[in-house]
């Protein structure tokens, strides 16, 4: 249930749902099975036993993106169809041409897809709809993107916008390692990562290691760029911040734990206890990564 990695975006102010039609939106697009000559399927899937597409505790939602796809690597594909086109070729005494090449891989491709084994796989959000986040458990632009996408098309005009803050993390980042302390309830870890901003792209990444020498700033002064530094939070979250304002890599820490492993009677209980838990404690860090980054950018 714990989100380990964060892609953030902003609902406009005074934006609200219902949670109910919502719900029945989600579940219109549930998942489907893929197809026989399908090779990947997306849909909404019930993030809880409860049975419902939009799982609500007060005002925090959760739902997920379900995603399945046929394993069937391209090069089983080209080496049957090199078999056959090598058959082919001893039967015409020529070899086989671009177009019979390509109709052999396809002939291939349809004989093997309703075979093929099929990965599953969830991709969680969270609405805080009383602080306006929403929140996707991916460590990918990409994949949140097509999430998004799939929300959109599901509720049309969602109007969530990834998040953007008035300093770049970047900038900020680089500031806070010269510093050496950043606003807030943060402070920082041990892990970083620099590149160089020229065409060489030069890369120096630390892993465990003291950030308070002189050859950071030394690297910071000679133009590299910050694009990964680790933070903990109030004593109760550590992260890795990236450029493109991603948090990966999420940890709650022995002190949020022990919080959540106290004694229940099931199962779902638990699962409720870590929802209110994760979700209480992810809004207050958003809000204030948010603030030391300048607050939240002006739209014009």
């Amino acid at each position: 249930m714990w989100f380990k990695n964060l892609v953030v975006y902003r609902l406009p102010e005074g934006w609200s749902a219902d949670a109910d039609d919502l719900d029945r939106k989600l579940a219109h697009e549930a998942l489907q099975a893929c197809g026989g000559f399908q090779m990947e399927s997306r849909g909404w899937v019930c993030p809880h036993e409860d049975g419902l597409f939009l799982h609500r505790q007060n005002r925090q939602w959760l739902f997920g993106l379900g995603e399945e796809l046929k394993i069937l690597p391209a090069s089983v594909v080209r080496q049957e169809a090199q078999v056959r086109a090598d058959d082919m070729a001893r039967q015409q005494a020529h070899p086989v041409s671009r177009k019979q090449m390509r109709d052999l891989k396809a002939q291939v491709l349809n004989e093997l897809l309703p075979r093929a084994l099929v990965r599953r796989r969830t991709t969680h959000a969270w609405i805080d709809s009383a602080g306006n986040w929403l929140v996707i458990d991916t460590s990918g632009e990409a994949k949140a993107e097509q999430f998004m996408e799939v929300l959109r098309r599901t509720e049309e005009g969602f109007p969530a916008r990834r998040l953007e803050t008035e300093r770049a993390p970047a900038s900020a980042m680089s500031q806070w390692l010269i510093q050496g302390e950043v606003p807030g309830a943060f402070t920082i870890d041990q892990d970083l990562e620099l590149r160089a901003a020229d065409g060489s792209k030069a890369t120096v990444r630390y892993v465990r290691h003291s950030l308070e020498g002189k050859e950071i700033r030394d690297h910071i002064n000679s133009g590299k760029t910050v694009v990964r530094l680790g933070l903990t939070w109030n004593d109760r979250i550590s992260f890795v911040l990236t450029e493109q304002l991603q948090i990966k890599r999420v940890t709650f820490l022995d002190i949020l734990k022990r919080e959540a492993d106290a004694e229940v009677e099931d199962d779902n209980q638990q699962f409720e206890i870590d929802f209110a838990l994760m979700t209480g404690e992810l809004a207050l860090l958003l809000a204030d990564l948010t603030k030391a980054l300048g607050g939240e950018k002006t739209r014009t």
